[in-house]
Formats: C-alpha cells, sequence, structure tokens
C-alpha cells in the first residue's frame, strides 16, 4: 500500500535473512521509484507496481497461485513435483512457473530439494489440527504481550494498525484472499514480535506457515471480516496507550471467538 512504512529490521526477520540483502533490495526498488527515503529514515512504498499475468489463458498471479494452493490442499499435487510437470499442468513458461514459485517459496511451503525438483512443506489440513492450531495461539500470543522483556514498537505496531484500518475503511472488498491472511497475520506477528521473546516468534512464524493454505478456504465472508479487522484496531489501540494487559485479554477474547468462527463450533 503507498505510504507503508518499510522496517529493515523487521523485513529482515520476516524474511530470515540479513539486513545486507534487505538494503540492496530497497535502494534496487528505489531506484525503480517503488519505494522512496521516509521522513524519520528507511523507506516508505510509493507505488506498487502492476502484477504481471502468469498463466497463458490469461488468469493472474493470485488466480494460479490459488489454484496451485487448492490442488496441493485437495492431494491433487503430490509432495514432489518438477517445474516441468507443474509448467505442463498448468500452462505456463518457466519465466511465468518461476515467479509462482519465488512466492510459494517465500511463504514457506515449497523448498528446491538437492539437485533437482521441489517438495512440499507439511500443512495443516485436517479439521483437529486447524482447531489445534487457534488453541496454540489462545495459548502463546496473549502471553507474549505479559511477557517481562516486552518493548512495544511503536513504528511497526502504527504500521499494522494503519494496515487494519485501510482494510476497515473499505478496502477489505479489494484485496484477494491470499493478501489479507498476509495483513492479517503480519499483525499478530509484529505484537509477538515485541515481546523480545524468540521462541515466541518463531512459533507463531511455523504455525502461520503451516495454516496459510487452509486458511484460504475458511476466509470469512468479508462483512464478518471486517469486524475482526476493527478488533485488531482496538488491541493495537490499547498497547499503544500502554494498556498491555487489557490488550492481552482483548487478544485472547478475539483469538477465542474468530477460531470458533472458522472452525464452525
Amino acid at each position: 500500500m503507498p505510504g507503508t512504512r518499510l522496517v529493515e529490521r523487521a523485513l529482515a526477520e520476516r524474511l530470515a535473512v540479513s539486513r545486507s540483502p534487505v538494503r540492496g533490495a530497497l535502494r534496487l526498488l528505489a531506484a525503480d521509484g517503488v519505494v522512496a527515503a521516509g521522513e524519520r529514515g528507511g523507506y516508505a512504498v510509493l507505488r506498487v507496481p502492476d502484477a504481471a499475468p502468469v498463466a497463458e489463458d490469461g488468469d493472474g498471479v493470485e488466480a494460479t497461485y490459488l489454484r496451485i494452493a487448492g490442488d496441493r490442499l485437495d492431494g491433487r499435487l503430490p509432495e514432489r513435483v518438477t517445474e516441468s510437470g507443474l509448467a505442463r499442468e498448468y500452462g505456463l513458461t518457466p519465466a511465468q512457473l518461476s515467479r509462482i514459485l519465488q512466492r510459494i517459496g517465500a511463504e514457506g511451503w515449497i523448498e528446491r530439494m538437492p539437485g533437482y525438483g521441489w517438495r512440499f512443506r507439511p500443512m495443516l489440513t485436517s479439521q483437529g489440527s486447524y482447531r489445534d492450531s487457534y488453541r496454540f495461539r489462545l495459548t502463546i500470543e496473549p502471553a507474549a504481550l505479559l511477557e517481562p522483556d516486552f518493548q512495544l514498537d511503536e513504528d511497526a505496531v502504527r504500521e499494522v494498525r494503519a494496515q487494519q484500518q485501510h482494510l476497515v475503511d473499505g478496502a477489505i472488498r479489494e484485496v484477494g484472499d491470499a493478501e489479507l491472511f498476509d495483513r492479517n497475520s503480519a499483525f499478530h506477528e509484529v505484537l509477538v514480535q515485541c515481546s523480545g521473546n524468540a521462541f515466541f516468534i518463531d512459533s507463531l512464524r511455523r504455525v502461520d506457515r503451516l495454516r496459510r493454505l487452509v486458511e484460504y478456504r475458511r476466509t470469512l465472508p468479508r462483512d464478518r471480516a471486517v469486524v475482526r479487522c476493527r478488533e485488531h484496531v482496538e488491541i493495537a489501540d490499547l498497547l499503544l496507550a500502554g494498556r498491555r494487559a487489557e490488550a492481552a485479554e482483548r487478544l485472547r477474547e478475539h483469538l477465542g471467538s474468530v477460531g470458533a468462527e472458522k472452525a464452525g463450533e
């Protein structure tokens, strides 16, 4: 979203790389006019490049990506695949397939095998495992806000709050399911990062990677999803006001209710 502040440290942590490649990538994006120097240092998004078409039949990146995600979730794609096989199955050129694989790889649900081919990583598929993922998050996320070493990253919290407010203000009806998942998971990850506890942070990222595909199937209707985004804004406001205990309790209520709603309980 134009105006979004890009925090070098947060990007490096999310991508599991050092700051050097992130810094280099931001400089390249600045040269292309995609980002610009921010008023408070670092960079901010200047414009969002138009997505290039991916599939020969006219489908965009999102449609082809979601088709692959759905086929994997339904078991129509085996654990191990080849680029030639995927290209034939989805009618992709090598360049188009490469872009999709780069995205899936960055999201953490596929990895390149030594020498040849790709391997899908484990993911949540059953109703029970999906429900358990929310119960696990219900245990760790509110506790993360109460950690003794908790330090509020005010800039990062304000940034994800602004993204959630943008969704509440109407953008939620314009974004796809994958982008909505990314924005919502980013909100929760930023809050947990403030805990300063690496085990909390790593655990939540692993769960987010495992639940990504099944979340596309369980995305709430937009009129219900906007309620959850509004709750995100309320939690952020409590943290920014220094009311950490209340924020933790509100987060507990949020996760409990949205988990039950998505799991159909």
